[in-house]
């Protein structure tokens, strides 16, 4: 059994920051690329950014330069860090690992199960 838990939502006004934190915990053996996803009201679910095991990192334009995101592999834990928060920044946060829970087991997709973020005055 896994589970990707999710903390650091909330209500910000805009131009703040917050910092998201997702802990996988479980059955682990070991993780390959970590993401951060988000869904609006009524909108689909979009990317928010990548990191593998080895930190490389990936962003939407639409957060680039704004978010970044980090992970501590020897915690199993993805960061997302967001500055210069907008408006439409608003949305339910989901973190994401693709993971292994044995060494000859398929590679499986894991979802949290999202936290808030709110950007307004």
């Amino acid at each position: 059994q896994v589970q990707l838990v999710e903390s650091g939502g909330g209500l910000v006004q805009p131009g703040g920051s917050l910092r998201l934190s997702c802990a996988a915990s479980g059955s682990i053996f070991s993780i390959n690329a970590m993401a951060w996803y988000r869904q609006a009201q009524g909108k689909q679910r979009d990317l928010v950014a990548t990191i593998t095991s080895g930190g490389i990192t990936n962003y939407s334009d639409s957060v680039k330069g704004r978010f970044t995101i980090s992970r501590d592999n020897a915690k199993n834990t993805v960061y997302l860090q967001m500055n210069s928060l907008k408006p439409e920044d608003t949305a339910v946060y989901y973190c994401n690992a693709d993971l292994k829970t044995s060494k000859y087991g398929s590679t499986g997709h894991y979802w949290g199960q999202g936290t808030q973020v709110t950007v307004s005055s």
